[in-house]
């Protein structure tokens, strides 16, 4: 079986309001072959998502021109819960690209990290529910009638699902309606997406979006011909990462989680971490492949 892969470029996002490097910072790990094909790891701590998206695409550009396929994992949500798309009556028949294309057209993302992503989320949640719900979390001085810093009310059987079949897959997985405070994958998403979108779009079909654009199945060379990057959702807590002396978690993170996929490609087994179990039900695929999305490995 041969490596669906050359290349593993592991993305720890941020949402930070300020340029920020160190831990809970931008952290991009770059796993690659040298001229002796052995794995040599890099890693990037730059201090904005500006600074950040114009790395990963030299990266991305240079591997193309060896010829490289790669992995680009990022980790944070690329999509909604279920219904999400359809409750802001967005148009189209791919739900995920229009949350994609309204979400960027909100977002306003500044080349210093200042950001509205709480702006988006008030906005977001006036739209669905004319209250501070189902987004949540903020600064108190960020408060506003359609956001608060804490939690208002449970999801109930009307209301969008909290969690996504990945996160509940997943275990311990936060939701992606919570903006702020430790673990909030929201706030990443929001600032997030845009930024894959733009790497998405400068390329084209070379880069394929996993599971929205491959489908939510195992992949083989087949499917690849002339993909150079699979973009995926990857969750670091699937792989403990132990830090090496002197390595912030966030590092040992991405460091961990290119050798855990590294691994598996050159065993023959990361290509069955595309699909779901074996136990997955039709509709579940449905929603992952057309609105959801879904982490790679969380399945298994």
């Amino acid at each position: 079986m041969s490596r669906l892969f050359s290349a593993y470029v592991i993305v720890d996002w941020s949402a930070a309001a300020k340029p920020t490097t160190g831990a809970d910072s931008v952290w991009i790990g770059v796993l690659k072959r040298d001229v002796r094909f052995r794995l040599t790891f890099e890693s990037y701590n730059p201090a904005t998502r500006n600074e950040a998206e114009s790395k990963i695409a030299v990266i991305l550009d240079d591997l193309k021109k060896r010829g490289e396929r790669a992995l680009l994992g990022f980790d944070f949500p690329l999509g909604f819960p279920r219904g999400f798309s359809a409750a802001l009556n967005l148009p189209g028949d791919k739900p995920w690209r229009a949350v994609w294309d309204q979400i960027n057209k909100m977002v306003k993302d500044k080349a210093d990290n200042t950001n509205n992503r709480f702006g988006v989320g008030s906005e977001i949640n006036r739209r669905l529910t004319g209250g501070p719900f189902p987004f949540w979390g903020c600064p108190p001085k960020d408060a506003l009638t359609t956001l608060q810093p804490k939690r208002t009310r449970e999801h109930g059987p009307d209301d969008l699902p909290e969690f996504r079949h990945a996160d509940v897959a997943a275990k311990g997985a936060h939701s992606i309606w919570k903006l702020y405070y430790n673990g909030s994958v929201g706030g990443q998403a929001i600032m997030g997406i845009p930024a894959v979108r733009r790497l998405k779009d400068a390329r084209g079909d070379a880069v394929r979006i996993w599971p929205f654009e491959t489908g939510f199945k195992p992949l083989t060379e087949a499917d690849l011909e002339g993909v150079d990057v699979v973009a995926a959702e990857v969750y670091p807590s699937l792989v403990k990462a132990v830090p090496g002396p002197g390595e912030i978690k966030d590092l040992a993170q991405v460091r961990t989680l290119a050798e855990h996929f590294a691994k598996l490609d050159e065993a023959g087994k990361l290509a069955a971490l595309f699909g779901p179990g074996k136990d997955a039900p039709e509709a579940l695929v449905d929603e992952v492949q057309h609105e959801e999305g879904w982490i790679l490995g969380a399945n298994i």
